[in-house]
């Protein structure tokens, strides 16, 4: 059975929302090879005091490890959030295949800073559960104000 990109969204959502119960902003990836989860990562930053740990970076390198390769060139990753400049250099790095983004971020992502251009050849798709996503995100920021 093929499944598609609100499945697996719906997967990288559960992991925003385990970021979100460890006090983390609510982020999550997957990511998805020959239609089967190889990997699952959510920020990080404040439990690991890391600023480099994205949701992002930490499902690419989980996916790395699981498949003992650098390259995730068959590879498609689902994140909740439009990824930052940093991460989109490192799923550029990783010669990721497709990105499929949830909510955008006008404020850090990529396109903010590229005009909406993406520095690799991976396919994108936007807005696949971006309500959810968004929605999640701002109840996150409200709580703490």
């Amino acid at each position: 059975m093929e499944l598609d990109d609100t499945y697996f969204m719906r997967i990288a959502l559960q992991e925003a929302e385990d970021a979100y119960a460890e006090n983390e902003i609510p982020v999550g990836a997957v990511v998805v090879l020959d239609n089967q989860i190889i990997a699952k990562g959510h920020n990080l930053t404040e439990t690991l005091k890391d600023v480099t740990a994205h949701a992002e970076m930490m499902a690419i390198t989980s996916a790395a490890n699981a498949l003992g390769a650098k390259y995730l060139q068959e590879c498609t990753l689902y994140v909740t959030l439009e990824p930052c400049l940093m991460c989109a250099g490192a799923i550029a790095h990783a010669q990721i295949k497709a990105l499929v983004i949830g909510a955008d971020d006008p404020k850090r992502g990529y396109s903010v800073y590229l005009k909406d251009k993406f520095p690799s050849k991976a396919e994108i798709r936007r807005g696949v559960l971006a309500d959810e996503s968004a929605t999640l995100l701002k109840r996150f920021f409200a709580e703490r104000r």
